[in-house]
């Protein structure tokens, strides 16, 4: 019984470390495209430079 409840166990730890990986790529994905978006959509400044869209 020990060995299976191990086992199951271990499929749990699986599952929810892939669930998390797989989330964390879409939220990967996700802030790559609003990184794009802002970089390409950011305003033009005095003497017509591009300003940078965030503050750093």
């Amino acid at each position: 019984m020990v060995p299976l409840l191990l086992v199951l166990l271990l499929v749990l730890l699986l599952f929810g470390a892939g669930f998390a990986l797989k989330a964390l790529w879409w939220i990967a994905v996700i802030v790559l495209v609003v990184w794009l978006v802002g970089f390409f959509a950011r305003s033009t400044g005095a003497g017509g430079q591009r300003g940078r869209w965030y503050r750093w």
